[in-house]
């Protein structure tokens, strides 16, 4: 059977009929009358290709034409991490922003955006992009960007009639004039504290009308921050040039980086640091209402 992307989709006589396919496909294409029973497709053409039915079947018996036999890998659970060293690499994961002058290997580069890669999107529509900017002359372009759109957000809110009305209703926002100063000031004495010296900036993105860009992207760019962590690379969120980027309406940046009609959604610098922590550390645990 095909969808109307043009997926075959088959299943083969080895079924076992254990019904995982049914249990697991989101748009509900396999069905089953009864345990046991004989597994059919039904509207294949609303098939998201997920690859969850190919991933569940434990015979090889669904055949689907996005998933050949080449993309598809057996896995050794044992081999996993385990949970005592998965809560370890959360713990130790910290923005580090001592860092080197040494760039991050484009080996290190190519795992950590494959990492980024492979994080879920809304309905599998997998619309999220990525841009790797390396290049110096380019991160310090981005980094004089995102001071020049914080002074013209500084000059606005101390306009004494903005403020007068304006500081009221946003007094969150007025906490920040001091800081856009200092960011300025800083940089002009050779401190960068916009990008901390990073050597890599990924932007990850998706065409401005996916309703669900920010969750998709920020789903992606917590997978090659662990990737990151795991390498040994320090990484920092962008919150700095994503705020910039937000109160740009006329999307200089996005211009800058060829990413017209794209939303910038995410943003991780990267960087090799200058040392690791030694220590992690316990945080005051959430509350949290069990209902």
């Amino acid at each position: 059977m095909s969808t109307t992307d043009g997926w075959k989709i088959t299943l083969r006589d080895i079924c076992i009929r254990c019904g995982r396919c049914v249990r697991v496909c989101p748009s509900q294409i396999f069905a089953q009358g009864e345990p046991g029973g004989t597994i059919v497709l039904r509207e294949p053409q609303g098939c998201i290709c997920c690859g969850h039915c190919v991933a569940a079947c434990p015979v090889g018996a669904v055949d689907h034409e996005a998933f050949p036999a080449e993309r598809v890998h057996a896995v050794d659970r044992k081999a996993l991490p385990s949970p005592e060293a998965v809560e370890l690499l959360l713990a130790v994961r910290r923005s580090n922003r001592a860092l080197s002058q040494r760039p991050v290997p484009q080996e290190w580069l190519d795992r950590i955006l494959a990492a980024a890669d492979r994080a879920p999107t809304a309905s599998n529509a997998r619309e999220l992009g990525y841009t790797l900017v390396t290049e110096p002359a380019r991160l310090k372009q981005i980094a004089e960007y995102t001071l020049g759109v914080f002074r013209r957000l500084e000059r606005f809110l101390s306009n004494p009639l903005v403020r007068l009305w304006l500081k009221p209703l946003l007094p969150g926002v007025y906490r920040y004039v001091p800081v856009f100063a200092r960011l300025r000031r800083d940089y002009a004495e050779g401190r960068d504290r916009i990008l901390r010296g990073a050597t890599a900036l990924l932007f990850i993105h998706a065409p401005e009308k996916n309703r669900f860009a920010a969750e998709d992207a920020n789903l992606a760019c917590q997978n090659a921050s662990l990737m990151a962590e795991a390498l040994g690379v320090s990484q920092i969120y962008m919150g700095f040039v994503l705020t910039a980027i937000r109160q740009d309406r006329h999307k200089h940046l996005n211009r800058m980086l060829g990413l017209e009609g794209r939303r910038i959604a995410a943003i991780l610098a990267l960087g090799m640091p200058e040392f690791h922590y030694p220590n992690c550390i316990d945080r005051e645990p959430a509350e949290v209402h069990r209902i």
